[in-house]
């Protein structure tokens, strides 16, 4: 059978193992299980062995021939999650690394949801190292202890005098010795007491160090992706999108479409009009003979321009408090001193390296999807809504992800309700798959919302911030959607405010307001959400009260943060290992920002040199105070993802409108940051045994503050508009 093969699915009945269940927290269970002789224990039996190799209600699988393999609740997108998951069940069962890998959990929110969400699966918002820490050391401990008390049996000893190393079950005393997959048989016939005890973290064999990372293939090509998916008869789509959001078709003439050899059919769904055929370049010509006439009496046909003077206006009205203490209108009038700023932020795309795609097979009697799926529960239960199936018969099976920055965590579920439309109108019992082209990608939605931000502090002759008013104008991304009733409190989206309504600095008098804005261009969470823009308002208009303050930036925030310790030690070394304060180079200078994202603390200290011809990045010092540091080496490379994903908007990336229109349509427009334009990174991770917080998020909003406070410090000017695409080259 070939890697892209994918075999039909078993009953539950033909399944052949052994295994014993327990209940150790929250929807933890654990299995120790024989699969059937020549099934293939690997990372993703969903795309290289049949059903019966799953045990769809454990997180630990231990074979016969000793391999652990850990089922994985979370999307791998890039962010570490398989590497991160498989350290805390190696840690607690003493496994050798050699011996662990991951396989992706069905979706299944009973058994692998989120410990963060309830009784949902899916990933997002930084959680999945920190909802699952307890729970996977949890599922080790108890295969681990499974194991010992088989072992203690067979050789009729004591279980305290058996102990495991590197993946070998020990027994000093009489020297005997065995590996895990000796004893799968007898393990499943132990019981478990209520409470087994974990490592303390002296005892830590791999949280904390750098192990290898599990997410293989990336490299050589043998990793499988959505876009590499080959399943037996799997027809290809490709679809138009129309030109302005809220247009509908009207016509189609398909006839020269129809006439492209290897096209099959050319179907209309609620999105556009899709062309299927036998492979993607027959779709992709196909779909561009397509004569399209859109209804567009619905579309929405602004430009960003029109926009921002509505935002601008709105922002100087008076908004929905956020966020309140004090009383302000005290606060200004006692001040001798008052500044003020406004700040511009446009959409932005997602931007992932592997643009959207699906595959949808609805058989008589459910509904297969492969996908690189980040909320599993939420596009189960909306495909079974569209096809009238139950949830359980949605199966959807979790491949890797080239990315998502919270693209694929579509509450409505846009790219898969898409595929199932047209597999569903294309008629025929075989498996389809959408692949969107970068355009469809860029053009069709969704984006980070534009803002306006207006901030006014007033300060006393001290320098000292006396009264704080931040007034945040946007859409709404949690408006419409699931979301809403239980994230959107008063009116205010949290996700609106996050980074500035829990602005971390002593004011005394302090007000964040929200007016939330109606425009027809979808938007959706990008990565860091709130924090991606209000610390730049935050964090720029700091450092411009700092230097009207006469202040030094680092000091005047640490006089702020006295009561966040957390806050500041990062500052500290940050502001340490970048050598603040210490004399640089001619024409080079340096600008910090600090934020709490995600629970985690993360610094920035930016350097930059002036040019002849513009400023030139040269090096970011990060420190990051994320918990329980469980893999350094991921940590860094999140830290430094974060910071270049946060330079494409700070420095070039924008999506604009025209006439209703993304005037942006592939990476030649809608630049990012090439390897050419990043600087030198120096990441360092503060020591704690805080439980782990997330660090896929929180490098992305320090960057851009901390590089336009550098170029505040070189030429006294504030900078209100993101990107600063002239400044530098």
């Amino acid at each position: 059978m070939n890697a892209t093969d994918v075999m039909p699915l078993e009953s539950p009945a033909r399944r052949n193992f052994l295994r014993t269940s327990i209940q150790a927290g929250v929807g933890l269970t654990i299995a120790i299980t024989l699969p059937l002789p020549g099934c293939v224990t690997g990372r993703d039996t969903q795309t290289s062995a049949t059903a019966s190799e799953f045990a769809p209600n454990a997180f630990v699988r231990v074979a016969p021939d000793s391999t652990v393999t850990v089922m994985i609740k979370h999307l791998e997108m890039g962010q570490g999650a398989y590497t991160g998951l498989i350290t805390l069940v190696a840690e607690e069962m003493d496994a050798r690394w050699d011996q662990m890998v991951g396989e992706n959990a069905p979706a299944d929110a009973t058994k692998y949801n989120n410990l963060s969400w309830g009784k949902a699966q899916g990933v997002g918002g930084s959680s999945g190292l920190s909802n699952s820490y307890r729970q996977m050391r949890e599922a080790g401990a108890a295969a681990r202890y499974l194991l010992v008390s088989a072992a203690a049996e067979q050789w009729q000893v004591s279980r305290d005098s058996i102990r495991v190393q590197n993946g070998t079950i020990l027994h000093p005393p009489t020297g005997r010795n065995a590996e895990f997959g000796e004893f799968v048989m007898s393990a499943a016939r132990q019981s478990l007491p209520d409470n087994i005890p974990l490592k303390d973290s002296s005892q830590f064999v791999y949280i904390g160090k750098n192990v290898p990372r599990k997410d293989t293939g990336k490299t050589d090509g043998t990793a499988i992706f959505t876009q590499d998916m080959r399943l037996p008869d799997m027809v290809t789509a490709v679809i138009a999108h129309p030109p302005r959001f809220g247009a509908k078709v009207q016509q189609v003439n398909d006839s020269a479409a129809l006439n492209v050899p290897g096209v099959l059919a050319v179907v209309t769904v609620p999105s556009g009009v899709a062309v299927v055929a036998k492979d993607f370049w027959q779709a992709q010509k196909a779909r561009n003979l397509l004569q399209i006439q859109w209804d567009e009496s619905a579309a929405f046909s602004q430009s960003s321009e029109q926009l921002l003077q509505q935002y601008h206006a709105a922002a100087k009205q008076t908004g929905m408090v956020a966020a309140a203490r004090g009383d302000i209108g005290k606060g200004f009038a006692q001040a001798s001193k008052i500044i003020e700023a406004t700040y511009e932020f446009p959409y932005l795309a997602h931007a992932t390296l592997e643009p959207l795609n699906c595959v949808v097979h609805i058989r008589p009697d459910g509904v297969d999807v492969w996908n690189g799926c980040q909320m599993q529960s939420g596009d189960q239960d909306t495909l079974a809504k569209l096809l009238a199936v139950s949830p359980q018969s949605v199966n959807i099976h979790t491949l890797y992800a080239g990315g998502s920055f919270g693209r694929r965590a579509n509450p409505v579920a846009d790219y898969v309700v898409e595929t199932a439309q047209i597999a569903k109108a294309y008629g025929k019992p075989v498996p389809v798959k959408l692949q969107w082209t970068r355009e469809n990608d860029t053009r069709a939605g969704y984006y980070r919302p534009l803002y306006v931000h207006r901030l006014k502090a007033g300060l006393d002759k001290a320098g000292n911030i006396l009264a704080w008013q931040h007034h945040i104008v946007g859409q709404s991304i949690l408006k419409g959607t699931p979301f809403e009733s239980m994230m959107v409190k008063n009116g205010i989206d949290g996700s609106s405010v996050e980074g500035a309504s829990n602005l971390p600095y002593a004011i005394p008098n302090f007000q964040v307001e929200l007016t939330t804005m109606d425009a027809g261009v979808p938007v959706l969470w990008w990565r860091s959400v709130g924090s991606t823009h209000n610390a730049y308002a935050t964090e720029h208009f700091l450092d411009q009260l700092a230097r009207a303050a006469g202040k030094d930036p680092v000091q005047y925030r640490l006089g702020l943060l006295q009561g966040h310790p957390r806050h500041a030690a990062v500052l500290k070394l940050t502001a340490e290992k970048a050598g603040w304060g210490r004399p640089l180079p001619n024409d080079t200078v340096q600008g910090v920002a600090v934020h709490e994202s995600f629970h985690s603390y993360v610094a920035q200290v930016a350097q930059i040199k002036r040019q002849a011809d513009g400023f030139r990045l040269e090096k970011i010092v990060c420190a990051v105070d994320c918990g329980v540091a469980v893999n350094p080496d991921v940590i860094r490379a999140q830290m430094e993802g974060g910071i270049g994903y946060g330079l494409s908007p700070a420095l070039m990336s924008t999506i604009t409108l025209s006439n209703g229109s993304v005037v942006q349509s592939n990476f030649h427009d809608y630049q990012v940051v090439r390897m050419k334009d990043m600087p030198t990174v120096d990441v360092h991770i503060m020591p704690s045994v805080e439980p782990p917080t997330g660090v896929g998020e929180p490098g992305t909003p320090v960057i851009a503050p901390a590089v336009a406070n550098a170029l505040l410090a070189s030429t006294g000017k504030s900078y209100g508009k993101l990107p600063l695409a002239e400044t530098f080259i």
